[in-house]
């Protein structure tokens, strides 16, 4: 493949606003475990070769099982290696990821909603919409993995 854009380098300010929205959310609620959880199902998704290599080590780091993140894209197949409330938030990162197949469920958003307050909520969103902004600039300027 062609070698790209570098949209840090071409446009350093646009990349200065991402890392300020990664800075905010690591100001959050939300635990590392939930942020990981959120982008590396999002960039499987996704297929964000770069996000899932870059997540999964991160995912290690903070104390992440190999079980846990292997069997993370079958998730709803296992009973009890996922909390509850990680399940809201993995069912939430799915629909709002493929946002096109028909958006949120009512159903997907009251479960989150009865886990977590409606600042957590929102954190959690803005999370899922950040990786999936991270995960088009990374696809569409073909970044590799490390």
């Amino acid at each position: 493949m062609e070698t790209r854009i570098n949209v840090g380098v071409v446009e350093p300010e646009a990349y200065k606003a991402f890392i300020a929205i990664e800075n905010y959310l690591g100001a959050t609620k939300i635990s590392k475990t939930h942020k990981e959880l959120i982008k590396i199902r999002a960039s499987q998704i996704n297929g964000c070769a770069y996000c899932i290599n870059m997540h999964t080590k991160d995912a290690r780091k903070n104390g992440e099982t190999e079980q846990r993140i292997y069997l993370l894209n079958a998730w709803r197949e296992v009973k009890d290696l996922y909390t509850d409330e990680e399940k809201a938030i993995l069912a939430l990162t799915e629909e709002m990821t493929l946002i096109a197949n028909g958006g949120v469920a009512d159903e997907t958003y009251q479960k989150a909603k009865s886990l977590f307050d409606d600042n957590h909520l929102a954190q959690i969103m803005v999370a899922i919409i950040t990786i999936n902004a991270w995960n088009r600039m990374a696809i569409a300027t073909n970044m590799q993995p490390a």
